[in-house]
């Protein structure tokens, strides 16, 4: 997988759950915190995190199907894994069970949801 880069604009090949009407993501970079973006959506408006995972959980290594590869048009080129970071006051935890895959030169993606218990939803960040 290859670094994620900064995007005006993020197309989702389909819609992330939960957030199907969203229109207009965006992914930048935190200044001083390399490998953690900020998504965002303008319509309506919406801000995570999302943390790129070859930098946070090196060892990540799901499966992702052919028809989501497919989706995003790679054409040889290695995808970029994100995955979204869950801070609250005790720890900070990030969901392995739905990554977002991204082309990074096209900015294409896709949040896939991954079948079995392998990957858990919390996983925390030591």
């Amino acid at each position: 997988m290859s670094p994620a880069p900064v995007f005006e604009t993020l197309t989702f090949a389909s819609p992330m759950p939960g957030l199907e009407s969203a229109e207009g993501f965006s992914l930048r970079g935190i200044a001083g915190a390399e490998g953690l973006y900020a998504l965002e959506a303008s319509t309506p408006r919406v801000r995570m995190f999302v943390a790129d995972a070859a930098v946070y959980v090196p060892d990540y290594a799901p499966v992702i199907s052919g028809a989501a590869l497919d989706s995003l048009e790679l054409a040889g080129s290695a995808a970029t894994m994100l995955v979204v970071v869950n801070p609250t006051p005790d720890k900070t935890t990030v969901n392995l069970m739905a990554p977002i895959v991204v082309n990074p030169a096209t900015g294409r993606c896709v949040q896939v949801i991954l079948d079995g218990a392998k990957y858990p939803l919390r996983a925390e960040l030591g």
